[in-house]
């Protein structure tokens, strides 16, 4: 079993329910028909981490996206909706905390840590609206 904190992201987790997704994917600018085909998809996720490089890798059914990070480096991303945005990822305390913004400006926190149920849970703000999803250990 791993560790809490940000330690304890890695490994194998399976998609488990949602709130408010769609608005968050509104809010952040992804179009109606792309929202529509989210809504069906779990999402398996894999986080990886060797020698301080990180890996996220979503896999499911439509699409398998992946990047790559070192924790408080910026880096260029494009998200599984094809947004291309500058994003950095800082561990503070137990949370792993995902800023990004897009060309627009227009900028979104995701935050992830593990609950006192061993579960991943996401929670995404842009502007003011707030999303949550999380994950059990596959």
């Amino acid at each position: 079993m791993a560790s809490s904190g940000v330690e304890g992201l890695k490994g194998t987790w399976d998609y488990v329910d949602g709130e408010n997704f769609d608005s968050y994917m509104k809010e952040i600018g992804v179009g109606f028909a792309t929202r529509q085909l989210a809504k069906g998809i779990k999402p398996r996720l894999v986080i990886s981490e060797a020698d301080g490089k990180w890996t996220v890798r979503s896999e499911s059914s439509l699409k398998t996206v992946s990047y790559d990070f070192t924790p408080g480096v910026e880096f260029n991303e494009t998200t599984p909706d094809g947004r291309e945005v500058t994003s950095t990822i800082n561990f503070e305390g137990n949370k792993w905390v995902h800023t990004s913004v897009d060309k627009s400006g227009k900028k979104s926190v995701v935050t992830r840590h593990i609950d006192d149920k061993d579960q991943q849970m996401i929670d995404m703000e842009c502007g003011s609206v707030k999303a949550r999803r999380w994950y059990k250990r596959a």
